[in-house]
């Protein structure tokens, strides 16, 4: 049974979106199409959810109350592309508009609290046989990593720009907020939490005067300048060209230039012996094939006394198993070979591989609910910048959906934060 391409009623560009533009068609996608729809319908009346198709029919658990909408425009299409490659055809209808939501977050996080009970656990086993697996081409070998660095951080600075706070970092903040105020923070209290987050690792890897750092993964210079700006030096690596030129950029402007070297380097050619190593998400980036090499490059350029600070995005173990030879649409459209490492396996590839030791934790995963928050309000709002900056509505989704789907993963404790650090004591 073959599968063909048809056009979509979406209004996308094919020349620049051709698998949004176009739909799987064919014997074997309708066979698919008919069984997801059957599974997905089944799914939906367990859950505290309304989906509501156009010709008026719905979905969802019995009971009344508020709860979060979906719905679906095209189901034809919106089924060919669940059937044909799950969960990235999620992510692609939404692109295409083949649904919509009330609140894409709230829809998205009813589905990530259930993610492990959706499919029955027979179907779950062969799909594994029929979904799409990581291209080759993706893995973080050293030929793989600066092309799959550069699809995502060298899109534009300017972009980022448009929806990070004036410290331009790309990852959890750290509010004072707790509990149900944390829920409120706003966007001008965002650039200070970013720094309160940076500030913590470097206070726990002991970074200070003559502090010698490596920092493994620059961002736009933050940590670099907060660390420089303590009296240390700095060696900060990074594969992306956009981010090594604004870093360096910020790093003259702020008079640091002679504590801070930027380098274009994959993190495996490191050289050089460091008091504190510090690297902020970007583990996941490294490929789980690759965590032994990492933490034993890590081991290897810290010197005697020294310290890691490690901040990580993570799974509940079970489900890093489960999803660890899966292809998602955040692979395919977001980061591309990105693997997301649970506690677990941090700790059990430490001991193993190396003499690090995880000596303390911190978990930031409602606190990164609230960034991604943070973001998403922002980049709605410039959405005006980000057309004339050259991105298409479809890119507009996209970025949408991957800012949702994110958050919602925090919300419903699907993944979780954690500052991790590390030391050599006996």
């Amino acid at each position: 049974m073959s599968t063909t391409v048809v056009p979509s009623q979406a209004e996308v560009d094919p020349a620049a979106w051709p698998g949004i533009a176009g739909v799987p068609s064919g014997t074997r996608v309708r066979v698919r199409a008919a069984i997801a729809e059957k599974i997905f319908s089944t799914a939906v009346n367990t859950l505290e959810l309304r989906v509501i198709y156009d010709d008026g029919t719905v979905l969802g658990a019995p009971g009344g109350g508020p709860r979060p909408e979906m719905r679906i425009h095209r189901p034809a299409d919106f089924y060919a592309r669940l059937g044909d490659s799950g969960l990235i055809g999620l992510g692609e209808s939404y692109m295409a508009k083949d649904w919509t939501a009330s609140d894409l977050t709230d829809v998205i996080e009813v589905f990530a609290a259930r993610a492990a009970h959706l499919v029955p656990v027979p179907l779950q086993k062969l799909r594994g046989l029929s979904l799409p697996k990581p291209p080759r081409r993706e893995r973080n070998s050293t030929a793989n990593t600066r092309s799959n660095i550069s699809r995502h951080y060298d899109l534009s600075n300017e972009l980022f720009a448009l929806f990070l706070d004036g410290t331009m970092s790309y990852s959890s903040a750290l509010f004072d907020a707790t509990g149900k105020d944390l829920l409120h923070v706003a966007w001008d209290e965002l650039a200070t939490a970013q720094q309160r987050k940076i500030d913590r690792l470097l206070d726990q890897a002991n970074v200070g005067q003559g502090t010698r750092v490596l920092e493994i993964g620059t961002g736009w210079g933050e940590l670099a300048l907060r660390a420089a700006a303590r009296g240390a030096t700095v060696v900060s690596m990074t594969l992306s060209s956009e981010q090594k030129d604004l870093a360096e950029q910020r790093i003259r402007d702020a008079g640091f230039a002679d504590r801070v070297e930027v380098q274009l380097k994959d993190y495996r050619g490191v050289e050089g012996q460091y008091d504190a190593v510090v690297s902020v998400e970007m583990i996941e980036a490294v490929g789980y094939e690759f965590w032994a090499v990492y933490f034993q490059t890590i081991d290897r350029v810290l010197a005697p006394g020294g310290r890691v600070a490690i901040q990580a995005i993570t799974l509940p173990h079970e489900r890093m198993l489960a999803t660890r030879r899966s292809y998602t649409w955040i692979h395919k459209y977001i980061f591309p070979g990105g693997f997301i490492p649970s506690v677990r396996a941090i700790e059990d590839v430490t001991d193993r591989y190396t003499s690090l030791r995880v000596r303390e934790r911190l978990s930031m995963g409602d606190h990164y609910a609230q960034t991604l928050r943070l973001w998403e309000e922002r980049f709605l709002a410039r959405h005006a910048d980000v057309e004339a900056l050259g991105f298409d509505e479809t890119f507009e989704r996209m970025w949408q959906f991957y800012l949702c789907y994110s958050r919602a993963g925090f919300q419903a404790g699907y993944l979780d934060a954690q500052q991790l650090i590390f030391d050599r004591r006996p």
